[in-house]
C-alpha cells in the first residue's frame, strides 16, 4: 500500500476560490436553540438506584422519540427530584416551540413522577 500526501495549495487564488461566491446565503441561515429545564418530583422512592432507572428511562424514550439533546443536569444525589434539561436546534421558533409542547405532555402522561416546573427560552 502506497500512502500519498497532498501538497498545501501553491497560491492563495486557490484557496479562495473555496469560499462561497456570495454572503447572501450566510445572512439567511438562522440557527434557534431552545433549552428547557424540567423539574421532576418523585414520590415514594427508596433509593438513588430506583431514582435513576426512571430518569434513565425517561432520558432514553425521550431521546429516541424526539431526537434531542437531554441530561439530568441537577439533583444527582436526591431521591426525590430530578432536574432534566433539554435543548433542540432549529431553524424555526415554531418548531421548538411545538417539540417543547410534544415533550411536556409526553413527561406528564408518565405516572412515575410529578412534573413540577418547566423553564423554556429560545436564543
Amino acid at each position: 500500500m502506497i500512502l500519498t500526501r497532498r501538497s498545501p495549495p501553491d497560491s492563495v487564488e486557490s484557496v479562495q476560490s473555496v469560499k462561497r461566491e456570495s454572503t447572501d446565503d450566510i445572512r439567511d441561515t438562522r440557527m434557534i436553540v431552545g433549552v428547557m429545564t424540567a423539574h421532576l418530583s418523585l414520590q415514594g422512592i427508596t433509593s438513588l438506584k430506583e431514582k435513576r432507572s426512571i430518569v434513565k428511562s425517561l432520558i432514553g424514550r425521550l431521546k429516541n422519540r424526539f431526537n434531542i439533546s437531554i441530561a439530568e443536569v441537577d439533583y444527582q444525589d436526591s431521591k426525590s427530584i430530578a432536574v432534566i434539561g433539554v435543548a433542540v436546534v432549529s431553524n424555526d421558533t415554531r418548531f421548538i416551540d411545538q417539540q417543547f409542547d410534544a415533550i411536556v405532555g409526553f413527561m406528564r402522561n408518565d405516572g412515575r413522577f410529578y412534573l413540577s416546573q418547566v423553564e423554556r427560552d429560545t436564543f
